[in-house]
């Protein structure tokens, strides 16, 4: 076996043909689009590479075969924040040989050790968390748009390499066919009346307005996160017009008090059940399909990938009141069954409480494991955010 450092179009097509040649028989598996994937990787489209740097390797066999991939990435901004220096890994990919494995995670670490780092998490992006985050450990279904899938082999991968537990990740599904519980219904029917309070819907006409007062939100309910850094303007624009194909304005909500930005939900429709047809590849042709099928109203899930509330206005029932906006929207699209609420890690105890609140049940979960290079097999926790932020 010999490791590849992907540095060609080469190296970058078996790169990308790997995860396609091992899944090909498994019905679950969803290709993940292939220029979403490069762009990762791509300096130009990747704004994490003005303040890290990312690498990638292929696994071949003797017959030139390729059996793995992996990644392994600095984000500068946060790495140098923990008790020690840790980096990250993923887009890990591999065939059910433990020793294939491990020479994944030790290039990975190899590299990391390197630069400086002294501990790796994965599987986890060069990028923000909504996308490629977390091994799947349990609900193997086929996984909704950014969502992780891999073979349940993986697990025991990472655990006899000496990975560790970080935090859970926990991702419910809501039944919108049933009703909400009635309580929630007051609380929303009481907080919507408040005065001073009010919600909008996003709209492309004033999306400048809507992105600025996501920011807004964003930096103030995420401070209680361990190792939370502001958001970047420019990779928030970049995501919603990645969005763009996908989006319905009325899907993303905000609130306000007094014009003031309180909240926010994004709830995007869940493109893997067009994207499964067209392993990875989007080209000219296949929008124009894109966007045929997606008129037939094929979509049945949609799924909500992130929800911020300021301190202040948290415990106020803003969610509630959200909520009930968004249902008399659903209710327009029949079509709909199904709501994905992704995804939840085990240290944020609030919004477990939110999401149980609205009656959802359990879909899946995801693991981020870390691994520390002098200590292999022991453990550190993410830091649980209060369940009091308000003040």
């Amino acid at each position: 076996m010999f490791l590849k450092e992907v540095n060609d179009k080469a190296a970058a097509r078996a790169f990308l043909q790997m995860g396609k040649d091992l899944y090909r028989n498994d019905k679950n598996w969803i290709c993940p689009l292939d220029n979403m994937v490069e762009a990762v990787f791509d300096p130009s489209k990747n704004i994490f590479f003005t303040h890290g740097e990312a690498a990638r390797w292929v696994l071949f066999d003797e017959n030139n075969r390729a059996i793995g991939r992996v990644a392994a990435f600095i984000n500068r901004k946060k790495a140098f924040n923990f008790e020690q220096p840790t980096g990250g890994m993923g887009f890990f990919e591999c065939i059910n040989d433990e020793k294939a494995a491990f020479m994944l995670f030790d290039r990975c670490r190899e590299w990391l050790k390197e630069r400086g780092m002294e501990a790796m998490d994965g599987p986890i992006n060069f990028g923000e968390n909504d996308n490629f985050w977390g091994l799947l450990v349990e609900g193997y279904m086929p996984q909704s748009f950014g969502m992780n899938y891999n073979h349940p082999y993986y697990v025991s991968f990472f655990e006899n390499y000496g990975f560790r537990p970080y935090f859970e990740q926990v991702t419910n599904h809501l039944d919108i066919v049933k009703p909400f519980p009635e309580r929630f219904w007051k609380i929303a029917d009481w907080v919507r009346q408040r005065p001073g309070y009010s919600f909008k819907h996003f709209n492309w006409k004033e999306s400048a307005k809507f992105l600025r007062d996501f920011k807004t939100v964003y930096d103030d309910a995420w401070q209680f996160h361990e190792n939370f850094t502001p958001i970047e303007p420019d990779d928030l624009t970049k995501s919603m017009l990645e969005l763009k194909i996908i989006m319905e304005e009325e899907f993303i909500w905000f609130a306000y008090h007094e014009d003031e930005p309180i909240a926010f939900l994004i709830m995007v429709p869940d493109a893997n059940q067009i994207l499964k047809y067209f392993n990875g590849k989007l080209n000219f042709l296949q929008k124009i399909r894109f966007w045929y099928l997606r008129k037939k109203d094929v979509f049945t899930r949609a799924r909500i990938t992130v929800m911020g509330i300021r301190p202040k206005y948290q415990k106020s029932g803003i969610e509630s009141a959200i909520f009930w906006h968004m249902e008399k929207v659903m209710k327009k699209r029949p079509n709909y069954t199904e709501i994905e609420l992704s995804w939840v890690g085990d240290f944020n105890p609030k919004m477990k409480q939110l999401f149980e609140s609205v009656g959802s049940d359990f879909g899946k979960r995801h693991i981020t494991y870390r691994y520390l290079f002098n200590a292999p097999g022991e453990s550190q926790k993410a830091t649980t955010i209060p369940l009091d932020t308000r003040s």
